[in-house]
């Protein structure tokens, strides 16, 4: 579908996260925008350190952003916001952590834990209605009711991850930020996690930005990805786009370390190392961020963008 006839649910504008003091700060993310549009799932895919999860901290407030906007649903939620704007976007928009086991509070029960978005929201609902969420809550993930009475140690990674998902999932948000849901995961329970986030995603309707640094996991569950290096957008494009058209040597490098399933294959790829002083960027060849063709965008000097369009 065009995106000019799709709806924005997200739109990110010119984005600027700092760490530090004012004086030495240190700029984790700069100048960084993308939009989301509502029922998709956009993929944000770099290195560790890159600065994806500062994004998606930002957006959902756990960061400050030092400048730029963040804009839900037609409504500006970075910065200063009323307090009613700020508890309707802790219900519409969930985070669903890296580690499933640092995030679950190992004194509570899964009871609690997976009601504690209703208690944080102030809902005083009946003992029996609250429970009956939460029943529902876990049964959504895979999960038995029952499990509701015990607590996170009794239970495997996978069971532990969907015990967050359950917790995102119980305010009914609109868009949930997935921060490497998987990366914590044994290889066996991976697909099973993703396959349940696709599946709630048709039933709900849901939106997510899917934080991960495994391009090849990207494919399989993303419509668009958005490819990230030291804080700044290096490539956008739709999945099997990018796959297709690689441009910037950032995300081919990322592309050549994939590993591939035939041993014969495996061992006869070249591995791509990025180097970022093959741009020669200064005062005279800054930077860009173009699109080259419909939905993609590449970061890049006049003359490097110049040579991406030939290879088109």
């Amino acid at each position: 579908m065009p995106s000019e006839n799709r709806e924005v649910l997200l739109d990110v504008k010119n984005l600027c996260v700092d760490f530090g003091s004012r004086r030495h700060p240190f700029h984790a993310v700069s100048d960084v925008s993308f939009q989301i549009f509502r029922g998709e799932t956009f993929g944000l895919v770099g290195e560790s350190g890159s600065g994806k999860t500062t994004i998606g901290r930002s957006i959902i407030r756990i960061h400050p952003t030092a400048s730029g906007e963040v804009w839900f649903q037609g409504k500006r939620i970075s910065g200063k916001i009323s307090r009613e704007l700020d508890r309707e976007v802790t219900r519409k928009i969930q985070m669903i952590f890296q580690d499933p086991m640092a995030s679950l509070n190992e004194r509570a029960k899964v009871d609690y834990i997976v009601s504690e978005g209703l208690y944080a929201q102030g809902a005083r609902l009946p003992e029996e209605e609250r429970k009956a969420r939460v029943a529902k809550a876990l049964s959504d993930v895979g999960l038995l009711p029952e499990f509701a009475s015990r607590f996170p140690h009794e239970f495997s990674g996978g069971q532990r991850q969907r015990i967050g998902i359950a917790r995102a999932l119980i305010l009914d948000p609109d868009f949930i930020v997935a921060d490497e849901p998987i990366s914590a995961l044994d290889v066996s329970i991976r697909a099973q996690v993703l396959n349940l986030m696709s599946q709630l995603q048709r039933e709900r309707g849901l939106t997510y930005l899917f934080i991960a640094h495994d391009l090849s996991v990207m494919r399989f569950i993303c419509d668009r990805i958005a490819v990230i290096y030291k804080g700044r957008l290096q490539e956008l494009a739709g999945a099997e786009q990018l796959f297709a058209h690689p441009f910037h040597p950032y995300t081919r490098a990322l592309l050549s370390a994939i590993p591939q399933p035939n041993p014969v294959s495996e061992k006869q790829k070249k591995l791509v190392v990025y180097d970022p002083s093959c741009h020669g960027y200064d005062d005279s060849n800054p930077p860009l961020w173009e699109e080259l063709e419909p939905g993609h965008f590449v970061r890049g000097s006049r003359r490097e963008l110049d040579g991406y369009r030939a290879q088109l």
